[in-house]
């Protein structure tokens, strides 16, 4: 299935409370069931290029998506990490870059919002917080956001299969 990111599906039911820290690293009220995470992970893990391992720019227990051979923009990835392009909390809820072209369907859909470091002049703009996906039809859209995240950072055209 694939998912036209410019067009997002509206993402049902009220924004998620975050924990209203300067960087919210968790949702208090929506979150993945374990299965739909691990399916997210699995996904993320099968990207090429990809390595996982504690976050370097989050909280350790956060899963960082790391690549190999980086080769996109300096807005692609989370900074201070010149390889860590996004990561996922154990909610679910991912805090990663998204082409600038995307952020504004996304956050209008309901899915995303600007990551509060976003706001200082010296962090790319491009760093988003994408809500825990809470079924299958969420995780396909995660699932595309990542996709174009991941392509992002390795300054890819390629399409991966849906």
């Amino acid at each position: 299935m694939s998912i036209d990111l410019t067009d997002p599906p509206l993402r049902s039911g009220p924004r998620p409370r975050t924990t209203g820290r300067e960087i919210p690293h968790d949702q208090l009220d929506q979150f993945s069931p374990p299965h739909i995470r691990a399916a997210l992970v699995a996904d993320a893990q099968a990207l090429a290029g990809v390595f996982t391992g504690p976050s370097q720019v989050s909280e350790p227990a956060s899963l960082a998506l790391r690549l190999h051979e980086p080769a996109g923009p300096w807005a692609a990835f989370l900074h201070p990490s010149p390889d860590e392009f996004g990561h996922i909390h154990r909610s679910g809820f991912l805090h990663l870059t998204v082409p600038v072209p995307l952020i504004e369907p996304l956050q209008r859909a309901g899915w995303i919002e600007p990551h509060p470091i976003s706001r200082r002049p010296e962090w790319p703009d491009t760093i988003v917080m994408l809500y825990a996906p809470r079924d299958e039809a969420e995780l396909a859209v995660a699932r595309a956001v990542l996709r174009s995240s991941w392509r992002q950072a390795t300054a890819s055209s390629a399409t991966e299969p849906e």
